[in-house]
């Protein structure tokens, strides 16, 4: 009979972990869905001029726009004019310019330092931290392929 409670439990267990990843999926994919959505109508946006209008089932869409961005005007490599004369600068050259960081990378980031904090927490406080894991460790597995593309 104890050995019947036993593999109830693991089982209500496996079922538990099974639940949070499969929400934690749901999740993902659907904000996945939502960004896909809101490039494409930006894209449609700028190409067209004109909003794209949702279905009829959905009552509400709404992102902000972004503005257009603007040509930066690049300034001349190697010279600087200073009082008339051409001078040649004194700083070396940087090998590349600093790229824009990802903004996914960053939002992976960020919820991972937030885990990680819930997981420390949750061990202080002595509850149970398989969940908070479970997340670590998928959202560092996320990080880990959203840095390698």
């Amino acid at each position: 009979m104890p050995d019947v409670i036993n593999e109830y439990q693991k089982w209500k267990q496996q079922g538990e972990d099974l639940r949070v990843q499969a929400k934690y999926a749901m999740e993902t994919r659907y904000r996945e869905l939502l960004t896909e959505a809101v490039q494409i109508a930006e894209m449609y946006r700028t190409d067209f001029g004109a909003a794209l209008k949702p279905p009829s089932g959905v009552t509400a869409f709404r992102y902000k726009a972004t503005a257009k961005p603007k040509a930066k005007k690049a300034a001349p490599k190697g010279k600087v004019e200073s009082k008339g004369k051409v001078e040649a600068r004194t700083e070396a050259p940087a090998a590349k310019p600093a790229a824009k960081p990802n903004p996914k990378v960053l939002g992976l980031q960020k919820k991972l330092a937030t885990a990680r904090k819930k997981l420390e927490d949750a061990k202080l406080g002595g509850a149970t931290t398989r969940p908070y894991e479970d997340k670590v460790y998928e959202l560092e597995d996320e990080l880990r392929l959203a840095t390698q593309a």
